[in-house]
């Protein structure tokens, strides 16, 4: 078996509300919130950034499982936050962890599903024998244009996710389906992206998304009865809400992963988190089905089993527990943690 061997996670504690945000641009907060599902969101603190947050749930991966850091054989980190246009956050990532200097190193950048791609890579170099642990983390900053719709949802946080055998929960396949269809974008030397509304939904998420899904489970031979638990990638509530309606699956299956709620959209850590948070209660042999989407577009599909050995991994910190670790902040001191004023 081969599969998800430990799981670390990292949310900024600052907040801002949906409603400091709406005060500012003279809109209304309630329409705002029954729109996306989003009620407030995480804010990186002066000091983090997507290497920062990679670190740290890069070490409670690596705490929580006692695999020694030179064991890991490669670090991918997904993001489209990277705090370096020309430097590799990888690096950084396996410095400050300690894996030495002989392990495969890259850097991902797919939108909000370049956490999950690395996921794949490390299941395929395990699967080969060219590593005995790999890790793969999505770590965002998100970036939004003061007044856009997506300043309510630009939030922030990491998931790493470490792949090898005998896992907490085993990988039973995994599909992507991918496409050329341009409904979010970022300009080189642009300081914030732009979105093509109508491709936004049904083109986009909706698409690639039930096409992945239902593709995954053709593969397996399973149907929605079969999974205990769904993640969805998370833009806002409404999205996967409705995703999971189309799929079959029943809002307390997702429940447990909807983290988009409390922190936003933290873009590639985003589906990740959802299944920390999913990893958490789940018992033996239990399935999940995991699906990211990425803007440009793709997603990425898994069926997880959750087996005996989740019984004693330490889940002692609990995702949900961290999101509930909060400070408001307001929108001067917002713009100033996002390094908007200074």
């Amino acid at each position: 078996m081969i599969g998800i061997v430990s799981y670390g996670t990292y949310i900024p504690r600052f907040r801002i509300k949906v409603e400091e945000i709406a005060r500012i641009w003279g809109e209304n907060p309630e329409a705002i919130k029954n729109s996306l599902g989003v009620f407030e969101k995480s804010v990186p603190d002066l000091d983090e950034d997507t290497a920062t947050m990679a670190v740290e749930a890069g070490r409670e991966a690596l705490q929580r499982s006692n695999i020694p850091p030179e064991k890991i054989g490669a670090i991918f980190v997904g993001s489209e936050s990277h705090p370096y246009a020309v430097k590799p956050t990888a690096t950084i990532v396996g410095e400050a962890l300690g894996v030495g200097n002989y392990y495969y190193c890259a850097d991902l950048e797919f939108a909000c599903k370049a956490g999950t791609a690395g996921m794949q890579f490390c299941y395929a170099m395990v699967r080969s024998g060219m590593i005995e642990y790999g890790m793969s983390i999505g770590s965002d900053t998100a970036q939004s244009k003061p007044g856009d719709a997506l300043e309510y949802t630009a939030g922030a946080g990491a998931c790493a996710i470490i792949i090898g055998k005998d896992p907490i929960a085993e990988i039973e396949a995994t599909v992507s389906y991918t496409s050329d269809t341009p409904d979010f974008w970022r300009r080189d030397l642009q300081p914030y992206p732009s979105h093509g509304g109508r491709f936004t939904g049904a083109p986009a998420y909706f698409r690639h998304v039930v096409s992945a899904a239902k593709k995954l489970m053709e593969i397996c031979g399973y149907s929605e009865k079969d999974f205990d638990y769904a993640v969805f990638h998370q833009p806002n509530a409404k999205f996967p809400q409705r995703v999971a309606g189309i799929l079959g699956f029943g809002e307390e299956k997702i429940a447990d992963g909807m983290l988009v709620r409390a922190i936003g959209n933290t873009y590639s850590a985003a589906s990740l988190l959802g299944l920390a948070g999913i990893l958490d209660v789940a018992k033996p042999d239990q399935r999940i089905l995991l699906v990211s989407f990425g803007s440009g577009a793709g997603s990425d599909a898994f069926a997880i089993r959750v087996t005996e050995k989740i019984l004693s991994y330490p889940r002692n910190t609990k995702v949900w527990e961290k999101v509930k670790n909060r400070v408001y902040l307001d929108y001067a001191l917002y713009l100033k943690h996002k390094r908007m004023i200074k």
